[in-house]
């Protein structure tokens, strides 16, 4: 279970019962939502409240003992708070995370002396010292709410979809098989940005990878193994035995090398070296990677990869990377998504096969392109991403939004959707006037307000959240 610490504020001269009351309330919210809270004992100072630079000392103390579970930071106020001991509990625990600041609602009738809460004010100037102190912070929907209500459900079940994302990108490995294919400049990246957003890429050569597959002897388990995943996983009549040998010891060759280095997801040369000196697509390996939230991108784009995580982290689903491909017809708000593909399986529902990629087979021979798994993409709501190193302003620049992919069919062939989005053009037109790539990452779900609270808060990308 996910870690939460939270932060009861406080002020000695309101009534202490709201504190009281607050704290069980508000456990018992985080418990029902999935998430343990990480709160002083009711011993340890005043109710289990923070007050005080002592309290705030006991509080990082208890923080910094759960680093390495905790995820973010609930501040909330069941009355005005004390605003710097709030700021130091969190500045005195080291902790880098995000947080949420909660304050409780007043009633109407209950503003007397006995009962009254300020909070509405006390969150004010709880935000103002987190400000001086440079700690980024998140804001509810609405400035004061009950913790029970549905609102407050949806904000904080958005938060923690921010902490895995700001957790999940923070010194994240991805590897890089290959070089970007040579008329692919649209995929060039900067490596030296993503390091200074504790990105790492760790590359490896496809010569390499295709030595490490040549070696791995027929009889190995871990072979024997991948051959039965790959069968399990999706249709493979019309694909030729040896083939599904040889994509499975590619796909051991690629595993090995994700255990080794640590990586939560991987970029390919997919095209055309690795089909002319190995003879295999390697899309049904990269989709299988990404139905286990492992995400693979192709044509070695690492910002994509990015994007793809990212979205996994805050949807806990897997990603797909896709291409925007064709307009469709006349509808302004439709476009068609296609990839060879890679897509993973749980984007088709049932209904994805493995087959040959017919472009690249113009090019190799149908023999040599199996590998790719096709379908109809299903109708569902889902997210995109795009994330993009500028190297000409020197930081990570990134669009979002929602739509959703609908029932329609064409005659087309790899992987494919159709896709309807609001305001399709304008979206289109800021991809094209700030020199996006073609590729987009898209996940199930509707999880965009999570990203664009990490991407442009706590990352500081240049952000476009299209609506």
């Amino acid at each position: 279970m996910e870690l939460i610490g939270l932060i009861i504020g406080n002020r000695n001269f309101f009534p202490s019962n709201l504190c009281i009351e607050a704290r069980e309330r508000l456990i018992k919210v985080l418990k029902e939502e999935g998430i343990t809270a990480v709160i002083l004992n009711s011993d340890e100072t005043p109710y289990g409240t923070v007050e005080t630079f002592d309290d705030a000392k006991k509080c990082a103390k208890l923080f910094a003992q759960n680093k390495e579970k905790m995820i973010g930071i609930l501040v909330s106020l069941p009355n005005f708070g004390d605003e710097r001991s709030v700021a130091e509990s969190i500045r005195q625990s080291g902790l880098n995370l995000p947080v949420l600041i909660h304050a409780f609602q007043d009633n109407l009738v209950k503003l007397g002396a006995s009962s009254r809460r300020d909070s509405f004010c006390g969150k004010i100037s709880v935000c103002n010292n987190l400000f001086q102190f440079g700690i980024k912070y998140s804001l509810t929907s609405s400035h004061t709410v009950d913790p029970e209500s549905e609102k407050f459900r949806i904000d904080f079940r958005r938060f923690v979809q921010t902490c895995r994302i700001v957790n999940g990108l923070k010194n994240v490995r991805f590897g890089q098989i290959g070089i970007r294919p040579a008329n692919f400049a649209t995929v060039r990246y900067s490596e030296k940005l993503l390091e200074r957003h504790n990105i790492t890429v760790e590359p490896l050569d496809l010569s390499e990878i295709i030595a490490r597959a040549n070696s791995i002897n027929d009889n190995e388990i871990e072979l024997k193994n991948k051959v039965l995943e790959i069968q399990d996983y999706v249709l493979t009549s019309s694909v030729p035995a040896k083939k599904i040998v040889q994509m499975a010891k590619l796909g051991v060759a690629i595993d090995r090398f994700v255990r080794e280095n640590d990586l939560s997801g991987i970029a390919i040369q997919c095209w055309t070296s690795l089909q002319l000196n190995f003879g295999v697509m390697p899309c049904t390996l990269m989709s299988m990677l990404g139905n286990k939230l492992i995400p693979s991108a192709c044509e070695t784009d690492i910002p994509g990869l990015v994007g793809m995580y990212a979205l996994s982290l805050a949807s806990q689903s897997p990603s797909a990377l896709l291409d925007w491909n064709n307009n469709y017809d006349e509808n302004s708000d439709k476009s068609i998504v296609f990839h060879c593909s890679n897509i993973p399986k749980i984007f088709f529902g049932e209904n994805a096969e493995m087959s040959y990629n017919s472009i690249i087979a113009n090019a190799v021979g149908k023999d040599k392109s199996f590998g790719t798994v096709v379908g109809i993409m299903k109708p569902q709501k889902v997210t995109y991403c795009r994330v993009s190193t500028d190297e000409y302003q020197g930081r990570l620049k990134t669009y979002i939004g929602e739509g959703n992919m609908t029932n329609d069919k064409v005659k087309t062939f790899g992987g494919y959707g159709t896709i309807n989005i609001p305001n399709f053009q304008e979206l289109l037109k800021f991809i094209c006037k700030n020199g996006f790539e073609h590729h987009v990452a898209v996940t199930s779900g509707e999880v965009s307000n999570a990203l664009n609270e990490a991407f442009s808060n706590y990352f500081d990308y240049e952000t476009y959240h299209h609506h």
